[in-house]
Order: C-alpha cells, then sequence, then structure tokens
C-alpha cells in the first residue's frame, strides 16, 4: 500500500510539468495565428518614449517627437516590398542618379537578421533597378571591410541590421546626412516569434 501511495504524487507532479509545457505552446500559437498590423506614426513614437522616458527630461522627450509628416504610408500589407518601395518613393530614378556622396545611403533598411536583411535584398529586384544595394549586417562581414567599401564606392540602398548600422555610424564609416528613407521591417517575426522591436537589444 506504500508504493502505491509514493507513486501517486509522482504522476501528480508529471502532469503539472506537461500541463505547464502545453500552455507555453498555446500562447506560441496565439502569435502566429495572430495577424500582422499595418505600422502607424504613434507605434515607434510609443517606443521611443518608453525606451527614452527613464533616463531622459520631459524637454528631450518632446524634442525626441517626430511629427506625423516625417513618416510615409506603412505598407498596409497589399503590397510586395518593391510595390511599396515604388509607391512611397516614385522619384527613385532622379534620387538615384543625383547621389554622387561616398560614405552614405539614400535608403537605410533596418531588420532583424542578417537572413531578413538577404530576403528584402532579393525581393527589391523590381524596385533597385541598377542602383546598388549594400549589405550592413555582421555576418560574414566585416566592419573595417565594409568601411571600405562606402569610403570607394556610391551606395544607394543599405540593408542591415541595427547593430551593424549603429556600429558604422560611431566608427563613421556611415554618414547618414543623405539619407532621405529609413524603412523599418516592422511586422515580420523571427523563428521565436519576435518582431525586431521586441528584442531588447534593440
Amino acid at each position: 500500500p506504500t508504493e502505491c501511495f509514493l507513486s501517486q504524487p509522482e504522476e501528480k507532479q508529471e502532469s503539472t510539468v506537461k500541463a505547464k509545457r502545453r500552455k507555453k505552446k498555446k500562447i506560441s500559437d496565439v502569435l502566429q495565428n495572430s495577424a500582422p498590423k499595418p505600422g502607424v506614426p504613434a507605434d515607434l513614437q510609443n517606443l521611443l518614449s518608453q525606451h527614452f522616458g527613464e533616463n531622459r527630461s520631459i524637454i528631450e522627450i518632446e524634442e525626441l517627437k517626430l511629427s506625423d509628416s516625417c513618416f510615409l504610408p506603412a505598407n498596409d500589407l497589399s503590397h510586395s516590398f518593391s510595390s511599396y518601395l515604388k509607391e512611397i518613393c516614385p522619384k527613385w530614378a532622379k534620387l538615384r542618379r543625383n547621389h554622387k556622396e561616398k560614405k552614405s545611403v539614400v535608403m537605410l533598411v533596418l531588420c532583424s537578421s542578417a537572413l531578413r536583411s538577404l530576403e528584402l535584398i532579393k525581393s527589391m529586384t523590381a524596385f533597385k533597378g541598377d542602383c546598388k544595394v549594400l549589405k550592413l549586417f555582421a555576418k560574414h562581414i566585416k566592419i573595417k571591410e565594409q568601411m571600405n567599401m562606402l569610403e570607394k564606392g556610391v551606395f544607394h540602398i543599405g540593408v542591415g541590421t541595427p547593430g551593424r548600422v549603429k556600429a558604422l555610424v560611431e566608427q563613421d564609416g556611415l554618414c547618414l546626412n543623405s539619407t532621405k528613407y529609413m524603412i523599418l521591417d516592422w511586422n515580420w517575426r523571427d523563428q521565436k516569434l519576435r518582431r525586431m522591436m521586441d528584442i531588447p537589444e534593440v
């Protein structure tokens, strides 16, 4: 009888562990099935105020606020990447021709990973035409190589991760003075179902 009594609580413990595991799966299922929403300026504004709210004064936070006129319409999810870029930047051919500055790009695309960057570069072929695209991520590419490329050549579009772009700006490898467009890959989720803005390092 004691053996039977001992085996009963053990079974209960196993079942509670299994139940907990199942709950975790349900959360990811909900995320997977939740439809992505088109971004709005308030999304970015709220993110900035949350991030800087603890370290900045009220006046500094006010200065960080961008007017809605600074924002282009977000992809309403009916567009491909190329067709979206064509809509927000109809005068791209002229901008591309006029861009002669080194160490800079006209359009900067930020996404959460190197693989996603490559995906976006492939999907913008219909938009980019003859212009030069530079990969701005850390995977297999050293920062010095990227800095040399920016110094020697003229690039129109930069696609990369926030960490590498920040490092290039800080080391004076990339100048943002001639950057006219910054695209954030807002809704895409990685294998852990995190968007770029859900990653603490970003």
